[in-house]
Parts: C-alpha cells; sequence; structure tokens
C-alpha cells in the first residue's frame, strides 16, 4: 500500500528535531518524484497551532527581542539566528501547504514539496556556520510571526498563497540586499554567500505563491490585482516597508501595477 502524502507532510511538521525534519523532509521529496506517494483523502487537515520544533529558542514577542546593531559580533549573530529561525519556519509552512490544501494539481504538490526541500538548505547553511562561531540554532530568543500568518490563512490555499509568499516572504527580498551590504562590510564573506543563494532562490519560492495565487483567483473568477489588495489590508493591515527590490519581485511575478501601489500604501 502507498504511502500518503498529507499523512507524510504532518509527520515532517510535527518533528521537532531540526535534523530529522530536514532529513524526512528530503526523503519525502524523493518520495513524490518516484511516484511513491498517493492523493487520497482519508481525513480533514488538522489546525497545527504549534509545529513540530525543538525546546529552544524561546518563543517572545518581536518587541522583547533585543536590538543588537552589526558593530559587534554577537549582534550580527544574533541577526544570523534570526534569518536561521525564519529558514526553519519556512521548512513548516511549505510542507503546511502540501498538507493543508487539497484538490489541487499534482504541479502544486511537487513544486511546493521542492521549496521545502530547498529552506531545509537554507536553514542547514545557516546553522553550520553558526556553528562554526561557536553557537547554535535556540541560542537567541525568537518570534513566531511567520506561523501566526499561516494560521490566519489556514482557511483555503488562495489566502496563503496571497500573504505568505507575496507578503511575508516578499519582505525578505526586499531586506536581504541591504543585509548582505552590512555583512559585506563586517567582512563575512560565508554569510555573504550563503544570502546570495537564499535570495536567488527565494525568488523563485515567491513566484511560486504568485502563480498559485494567480491560479486559485482563476478557479474562483476574482480579479488578480483586486483580490491580492483586499487581502493585504485585511490580514496584512496594508503596511508596507519600503525600499521594494523591485526587479526581484517582478520576477517573482509581480505586475508594474501592484508594485506601483504597494508604494503608493507606503
Amino acid at each position: 500500500m502507498m504511502e500518503n502524502l498529507y499523512d507524510r507532510a504532518y509527520y515532517c511538521i510535527a518533528l521537532c528535531d531540526p535534523e530529522e525534519k530536514v532529513h524526512e523532509t528530503n526523503i519525502l521529496l524523493g518520495q513524490w518524484h518516484r511516484g511513491e506517494l498517493s492523493l487520497e483523502q482519508y481525513s480533514e487537515p488538522r489546525l497545527i497551532k504549534v509545529p513540530g520544533k525543538p525546546s529552544r529558542p524561546r518563543l517572545v514577542h518581536p518587541r522583547k527581542l533585543p536590538r543588537r546593531g552589526m558593530h559587534s559580533e554577537i549582534g550580527r549573530l544574533a541577526l544570523i539566528h534570526a534569518i536561521t529561525h525564519i529558514e526553519f519556519n519556512a521548512i513548516n509552512l511549505a510542507l503546511d501547504a502540501v498538507y493543508r490544501f487539497r484538490n489541487l494539481p499534482d504541479a502544486y504538490y511537487g513544486e511546493w514539496l521542492r521549496v521545502a526541500s530547498e529552506e531545509s538548505r537554507h536553514f542547514c547553511l545557516l546553522r553550520d556556520h553558526l556553528l562554526s562561531m561557536g553557537y547554535d540554532y535556540g541560542d537567541f530568543d525568537a518570534h513566531n510571526g511567520l506561523w501566526e500568518m499561516a494560521l490566519k490563512t489556514s482557511e483555503n490555499a488562495l489566502t496563503r498563497m496571497a500573504l505568505v509568499p507575496r507578503v511575508m516572504e516578499a519582505r525578505g527580498l526586499d531586506a536581504t540586499p541591504s543585509i548582505i551590504e552590512r555583512f559585506k562590510s563586517a567582512g563575512d564573506v560565508r554569510v555573504v554567500s550563503i544570502l546570495n543563494i537564499i535570495l536567488d532562490e527565494e525568488v523563485g519560492h515567491v513566484e511560486i505563491g504568485t502563480r498559485w495565487f494567480h491560479y486559485c483567483c482563476d478557479q474562483y473568477g476574482l480579479p488578480r490585482q483586486a483580490t491580492f489588495e483586499k487581502l493585504l489590508h485585511q490580514y496584512s493591515s496594508g503596511t508596507v516597508k519600503l525600499p521594494l527590490h523591485r526587479k526581484a519581485r517582478l520576477q517573482a511575478g509581480f505586475t508594474e501595477a501592484e508594485l506601483n501601489y504597494l508604494e503608493g500604501l507606503a
């Protein structure tokens, strides 16, 4: 009997040990490529209030995270840790996109499984860098903002694709170039190389979100930009931080009209 894709994705989400989660996520992608997984629906997806995570880092409100500048090594480590935490959350987010939303084309599941695998590689690259500097994932506090958005957008794929890839992850496209420049100035060549890999692949992840958002809009007969604008205001208060990385966002499927609208909001 074939294993079930949804059950296997849920299993990976629930794993708490980061190394085990990474390992099983990559096995899951291989199973998919070999046609070893069924899409039978035996039960409705469960709401996952807390995905599998290690006991550390301690999760706190974003306002309670200390501000550490790039002028000190501990400040740079705290920033690397924050990005590492984002990538760990991104593994669970991609797996949840597979587990939660049913009756979508096979290509949808294959693409989000690939995203989960790439996010796990990003996490490993950053964690290895922390380890090389005498620290580990969990040594600094973190917040749970990404998963909180996952809970808000658990109702349907259209809302999830609009708000997680095209808002939360797209903000990463905007922020990463300036972070890269700050690490260049600090002389951290290794983390600059890692962040360039992540930025390049995250463009593809946001583009996948854009493509499936458009698919969902078309399935429901909804106007794409007007629907995105409505969801942005409904779930994200319409807040936008500048500057936008226009080139990366265009590569990720945003239109000039959407970017002009976002810049107008800011």
